[in-house]
């Protein structure tokens, strides 16, 4: 069974607390501040492991938690950082906010990793706040919050070569036939409930991977069947196989077999559509008439797409056919598939969007630099929230309130936080 799909919940650790402590030593007299920093938050990654293949461990666990950092303490001693937590994924994760629906991560390569939520910072000691004119600081800061959100996993399996068509086609004969896949066989339709993955190793050229892409039948871009689901795993192929039945033992016609896959395909994405492709024309050992194989050959010829007749049975053609595949797949470059969306959220950057909004009673001021504050002062303190004014003042926030006139007894709200202005 292969688990494509999970949803897990991160939480990274918060910042430690800044420590408020004053030099106690035998025969020094008035100890200056010396309160510790708090140490840094776990922040929470993924890791691309070589080692897994599938989602299946987020089915057990899907909630992760980072330790919050250790706080300051005297003596100047800075907290103990909390350690990072590395969560591995198989190579081909798609990672997606679930909040934004943004693809913030393609973890397509071995070494791929990506910073989910980040740690928060621990709270400066009060040793931080010492000056001329304030010898004494009795406050530190609080360590910062750290991050959370909601992430969906997606994986897309990485194979070269797709092969695409309607059940019962012999797509899984084929690929069984040219690499050391064993995917089960048996004549009726949706044999394969899951996509099979073949290395196929060419006389000459370069192995490639193969994959066995089931479930895509007409009306597969509507969701009809398992069709979505299989879609997504051909987006990343770089060719095409579309192997076609020319025996019309199930009453079908080749032809428009050929046609509405290609229509699905365009229907799903532009980009699928226009990837290369090959047409295979399968089981001619068991051809008795040739009027079907002819129809396909006139259209292939008309529509210049390269055909290839074979049978999985006598290995008549599948020789050729690699070959060929191999020489192709030199000449089309990878490519990324996903748009990813810059990960606001793991950038360290300094944020100065806040906004004033005058309500009916008072103000609101708002905005990420003013909840960083104010996640970091102690408002029950005198001198913390001394400190939170010089900040808010630097950053201009004061003289925006008096322009907007701010006058005694006003009701300020700062992220939740009331208090009323006086001079």
């Amino acid at each position: 069974m292969i688990i494509d799909y999970a949803k897990i919940y991160v939480k990274a650790g918060n910042g430690g607390d800044g420590s408020m402590s004053f030099r106690r030593e035998m025969y020094v007299a008035n100890g200056g501040p010396d309160g510790g920093d708090g140490g840094k938050g776990a922040s929470i990654y993924l890791k691309v492991s070589k080692d897994l293949s599938t989602l299946l461990d987020f089915k057990y666990k899907n909630k992760f938690i980072g330790a919050n950092g250790k706080n300051g303490e005297g003596a100047r001693k800075t907290g103990k950082s909390a350690e990072d937590i590395y969560i591995p994924v198989p190579v081909g994760t798609i990672v997606r906010d679930i909040d934004t629906g943004n693809i913030i991560a393609d973890l397509s390569n071995e070494n791929d990793e990506v910073c989910l939520v980040k740690g928060g910072r621990g709270g400066r000691g009060n040793q931080h706040f010492a000056t001329s004119t304030r010898q004494v600081p009795k406050f530190a800061e609080l360590g910062e919050k750290g991050g959370e959100r909601n992430i969906e996993l997606e994986l897309k399996m990485l194979a070269d070569v797709g092969l695409i068509g309607f059940p019962n086609v012999g797509k899984s004969t084929l690929i069984s036939t040219v690499s050391s896949a064993r995917p089960k066989i048996a004549n009726y339709h949706f044999t394969t409930l899951e996509p099979m993955l073949g290395v196929v190793k060419p006389k000459n050229g370069k192995p490639f991977v193969m994959a066995d892409i089931p479930g895509i039948i007409e009306g597969a871009s509507k969701g009809v069947g398992l069709g979505l689901k299989f879609l997504k795993h051909v987006e990343r192929t770089r060719l095409l196989l579309h192997v076609v039945d020319v025996t019309g033992s199930e009453g079908r016609v080749p032809v428009q077999d050929y046609n509405l896959i290609n229509s699905e395909l365009k229907s799903y994405s532009e980009n699928l559509a226009s990837k290369k492709q090959i047409v295979v024309a399968s089981k001619i050992d068991s051809l008795t008439d040739d009027t079907y194989l002819k129809e396909l050959e006139e259209m292939c010829k008309k529509d210049k797409v390269k055909l290839f007749k074979i049978s999985s049975v006598t290995h008549e053609g599948i020789d050729e056919l690699i070959e060929y595949v191999a020489k192709e797949l030199e000449k089309i470059p990878k490519e990324d598939i996903v748009e990813v969306v810059p990960d606001e959220s793991s950038v360290e950057k300094v944020d100065q969007n806040w906004k004033v909004t005058r309500t009916s009673d008072g103000f609101l001021v708002e905005g990420t630099p003013i909840e960083r504050l104010m996640s970091k002062v102690n408002i029950y303190d005198i001198e913390s929230r001394q400190y939170m004014g010089r900040i808010l003042n630097k950053l201009g926030v004061m003289a925006k309130l008096h322009e907007m006139g701010l006058q005694e007894g006003d009701i300020i709200d700062i992220v939740g936080y009331q208090m009323e202005y006086h001079e």
